[in-house]
């Protein structure tokens, strides 16, 4: 069953980062937000076995499954080879998320994270490709893909191989385009040469594209002062050939009034906007980031209950603003509820989950200079 590209919407509602109050996710906020997203004709949600501690896959099912008509909405969700011990966890899981979402099907069903080494490998060594083609043959799942935080080289190997891949999910922003680490130039243009449906994840890095130094800000708000900084960097995977959805993982209802007043009259960048686009791009790679996502997959499993990314958002912060006590302010009251960047014991799980590979326990004892 191919993907008709022309009734997927724009702009896909990631389940990733949801809003929370007292440390739960706040079920108001989210029906409101869901409301807000379908009243706009728009009806692609993502979920994922792993997100929020396991509990998005149920705030789908309360906010929307339980609200919604089946047939008005798309729901997507992945299996994790990380919790794959053994084959008979495969159809465990997969029960389990049908279960938890209260749906028969899955419009999409996707391999999470395929990258080089242990990921890619426990797919193939439970040939996951054939268990999720037998169950679209049972209808269980619409459609089947993978997202991908690999090599361009393996990327090119995988979807050789597998030609019954109907769509991949990679990272793509202005930002990581020439990235080292992630190479999403070389990913969008491996899959689009193959016409193979792009579905875009981390439009906005994590958030890092939508808060500016107020110097950067001012070269987005001279050409379009009536846009936001976040509509840019949407706008600009958005203008790109193949691209089927572009998701945004919105956490409160600002963000999703604003991400849907850029897509219902979506306006492809112009080629002088391109040109503001790649001189912001070339200032921020001057800048040293820390380049964090915020995902929260190294939060479960640190022993020391570090929030990792807010500890690598507050070093962002004091770097572009040295002078900014907020940020100071914010790290005090996090230690609060969660463990110092000094209490890092260097175990290495984290960096063993992070999808941008990055060097976290070196990083955390540089945030531990800085803040501790």
């Amino acid at each position: 069953m191919s993907i008709d590209l022309s009734a997927m919407p724009k702009l896909g509602f990631g389940l990733m980062r949801l809003p929370e109050k007292d440390g739960v996710i706040d079920h108001e906020q989210v029906c409101s937000m869901v409301d807000s997203y379908m009243k706009a004709g728009m009806n692609y949600f993502d979920t994922a076995y792993v997100y929020h501690g396991g509990k998005s896959e149920v705030a789908a099912r309360e906010a929307l499954v339980k609200r919604y008509p089946r047939d008005s909405f798309m729901i997507a969700t992945k299996l994790p080879a990380w919790e794959i011990k053994r084959e008979e966890d495969i159809e465990r899981i997969f029960n389990e998320q049908l279960e938890r979402a209260g749906v028969d099907y899955f419009d999409f069903y996707l391999l999470h994270s395929i990258e080089d080494g242990s990921n890619y490998d426990t797919y193939v060594k439970y040939d996951c490709f054939d268990w999720c083609m037998k169950r679209k043959a049972e209808g269980k799942i619409k459609h089947f893909g993978f997202s991908f935080h690999g090599s361009p080289e393996l990327l090119e190997e995988v979807v050789d191989k597998h030609p019954e891949i109907e769509f991949v999910q990679i990272q793509l922003n202005y930002l990581d385009r020439s990235n080292p680490v992630v190479r999403s130039q070389q990913l969008y243009e491996i899959l689009h040469k193959r016409n193979i449906p792009i579905i875009i994840m981390e439009p906005v890095r994590g958030g890092m594209l939508a808060n500016m130094a107020p110097e950067i800000e001012a070269k987005f708000k001279k050409r379009q002062p009536e846009k936001s900084v976040a509509s840019w960097a949407l706008r600009f995977v958005g203008s790109l050939p193949g691209v089927m959805t572009i998701l945004s993982g919105m956490s409160n209802e600002e963000q999703m009034h604003d991400n849907i007043q850029t897509f219902a009259n979506f306006e492809p960048l112009a080629d002088d906007e391109f040109a503001i686009i790649d001189e912001v791009t070339q200032e921020l790679l001057s800048m040293p980031q820390i380049g964090c996502t915020a995902c929260k997959y190294c939060c479960d499993g640190c022993p020391m209950k570090i929030s990792i990314p807010d500890v690598f958002r507050t070093v962002n912060t004091l770097r572009r603003y040295p002078d900014d006590w907020r940020s100071k302010n914010f790290y005090s009251g996090l230690i609060q509820r969660s463990g110092k960047a000094s209490d890092c014991i260097g175990c290495g799980q984290c960096e063993s989950v992070c999808p941008q590979h990055l060097p976290i326990i070196k990083l955390m004892k540089e945030a531990a200079g800085i803040l501790d």
